[in-house]
């Protein structure tokens, strides 16, 4: 039986839907009817859409929000197109722009921040004319370019300026003068000289706290500072001479930076410093001084002149500075009586004193009570009396290292009264035997490169504090440890016995021991009880050894659950290592 609709339905159907057709069509063409007081403006009509316009954003770059455009890393040659006039901070960092267009940049009179850092822009391509309409521009970053010349103006409502690492010669009055509102200028790393910087430079901008003109070229330093200055760099330049009264304005300066300069002592006077009664920070070193400059303020804080010509200090030079805390005279030309006693008297707060490489004969007399840190390695200092120590008692470190001390010459009391010592440091001396009379309270003692021929428990009796110790480069051997040597030392944690003349791991080594270096001995042979009383070691030293392949018993590790690093390189063979199942499988990968 044959289905379906009549042909006489088909073709009405047809028809009544070619007539919805062309209804709809006419009603698309003519719009939907308005009816007086009933449109909705914020209805969508046809043709509409409810979400918002997708926000215009250069290609590549980034929008995160409306006033945000970040092109940073693009490898962009040209100045992006379609930067929204809503932008406020722009980010061009990283990029290869040689030029900023006028147009372009000129319409963006919005910008707060303009980030132009490592590109290769020319003074050619920095159009002043374009600054003129950024007037709300505050900070504006153009350091690492290839500006020749500052710009002769930048906008008045800036805060920050980052010109460094440019090849300026030469900036404006306009450049940074009359800005109310400037905290930091940054201009290290140029060419400029003096004759580059106006006298007006900072005219009208009295809130700059921060300037950096290090790595210039300026033989004096520059009059007109701003008062408000805080921090001044002027590092790495080759000031000779500090005019008279040039700082007789900065009393709210606190870090002065000056070395690595051409500064000798007739390029400062009396006054130079004098003023500066906030000043906390003063750096001279690596200048041409003979002599510790007059006139500090007591409000200084750290005093570094390091590798300077300095031959004598003087108490009365330090008179004024009794707040120094930090006096570093390191690599000065300090002989037998450049320390004389009671130099460093007016100094009561001194809390560190470096004096390392110099030509000191003894530890300097009459030091400060309240000295915490002593530090003079690399002297010729031969002989440590009873009470040569005696006037610092809150003595936390001592670092002796490297000078002319022997046995003979080190008086049995020469530490007494140090019952605050915590670092003791005689590596790099011709002391043939360990001290006695240590402090208990060691942390830390370093006897390394000395000429070490023996070990006996007494100058060690009493240190249960001693949590590292180093007796490398001596002349050790097993037979020269005596029973007993390391019964006391209950938390010693790094022992390092490296280049000796060790013939077999030293037995009966301290409990809490976790690092063992005996690299470079003569040990031939591990034996299944070499540390059986080291049962936190972590980390042992055995390359540059007589270890073969089968030197070390398998039991060796046994009972070293911590053990995850095992060094046997530099030997005649390759040495198999068995390791207990519960250490790491890998100990010469290093510890965690």
């Amino acid at each position: 039986m044959a289905t379906g609709c009549p042909t006489w339905l088909h073709s009405d159907l047809s028809l009544h839907s070619q007539r919805l057709s062309l209804l709809l069509l006419l009603l698309l063409l003519l719009g939907p009817p308005t009816t007086p007081g009933m449109e909705d403006p914020a209805f969508p009509h046809m043709g509409e859409s409810s979400q918002p316009l997708p926000r215009a954003c250069p290609l590549r770059c980034s929008c995160p929000r409306a006033d945000t455009v970040d092109c940073d890393g693009l490898d962009l040659w040209l100045f992006p197109h379609n930067i929204t006039r809503e932008a406020q901070h722009l980010s061009l960092q990283n990029n290869q722009l040689q030029e900023l267009p006028y147009n372009e940049l000129s319409r963006l009179s919005g910008l707060r921040t303009l980030n132009l850092h490592n590109n290769l822009i020319s003074s050619e391509g920095l159009p002043d004319e374009a600054f003129e309409s950024l007037s709300q521009l505050q900070h504006f970053y153009v350091a690492h370019n290839k500006l020749s010349v500052a710009p002769q103006f930048l906008p008045r409502s800036l805060r920050v300026a980052d010109l460094a690492a440019n090849q300026v010669t030469e900036i404006f009055p306009l450049t940074f003068g009359e800005k109310p509102a400037l905290r930091s200028v940054y201009l290290h790393n140029n060419h400029l000289s003096n004759a580059g910087l106006p006298p007006d430079a900072f005219h009208g901008s009295e809130a700059v706290t921060t300037l950096s003109l290090s790595n210039n070229r300026l033989s004096y330093l520059p009059p007109s500072l701003p008062p408000s200055l805080e921090r001044l760099h002027l590092q790495n330049n080759l000031i000779s001479k500090v005019p008279r009264g040039a700082l007789s304005r900065q009393t709210h300066l606190r870090e002065l930076y000056l070395q690595h300069n051409q500064l000798t002592d007739s390029g400062l006077d009396a006054t130079t410093f004098s003023k500066l009664h906030r000043l906390e920070y003063l750096d001279l070193s690596h200048n041409q001084l003979a002599a510790v400059p007059a006139g500090l303020p007591r409000t200084l804080t750290v005093l570094h002149l390091g590798r300077n010509r300095i031959q004598q200090v003087e108490a009365a030079r330090l008179r004024g500075a009794g707040g120094l805390r930090y006096l570093l005279l390191q690599h000065n030309q300090l002989g037998a009586v450049g320390l004389p006693a009671g130099a460093l008297r007016p100094l009561r707060g001194l809390h560190t004193l470096h004096v390392y490489g110099n030509r000191l004969e003894r530890v300097p007399l009459a030091l400060p009570r309240r000295l915490r840190s002593l530090v003079l390695p690399h002297n010729r200092v031969a002989a440590l009396g009873a009470r040569d120590l005696a006037a610092t008692p809150r003595l936390a470190e001592l670092n002796l290292a490297y000078n002319h001390l022997v046995s003979a010459r080190v008086h049995h009391r020469a530490f007494r009264r140090l019952r605050a010592l915590r670092s003791l440091d005689l590596a790099g001396n011709q002391l043939t035997r360990v001290p006695s009379g240590l402090p208990t309270g060691l942390h830390t003692l370093r006897l390394q490169r000395n000429q070490l021929r023996a070990l006996e428990p007494e100058p060690l009796a009493g240190l249960d504090q001693l949590r590292e110790l180093s007796l490398a480069h001596n002349r050790l051997r097993v037979g020269d440890i005596e029973p007993g040597t390391w019964h006391e030392l209950q938390a010693l944690q790094v022992l390092d016995l490296s280049h000796n003349q060790l013939s077999f791991v030293p037995p009966d080594l301290p409990e809490a021991l976790e690092e063992l270096h005996l690299q470079s001995n003569r040990i031939s042979h591990v034996g299944p009880e070499a540390f059986l009383s080291t049962p936190s070691l972590r980390a042992l030293f055995l390359r540059a050894n007589r270890l073969h392949m089968t030197s070390i018993a398998p039991e060796a590790f046994l009972g070293l659950p911590h053990l995850c690093m095992v060094d046997t390189t530099g030997n005649p063979e390759q040495v198999l290592i068995q390791l207990p199942s519960t250490a790491p499988r890998q100990p010469q990968a290093g510890c965690p």
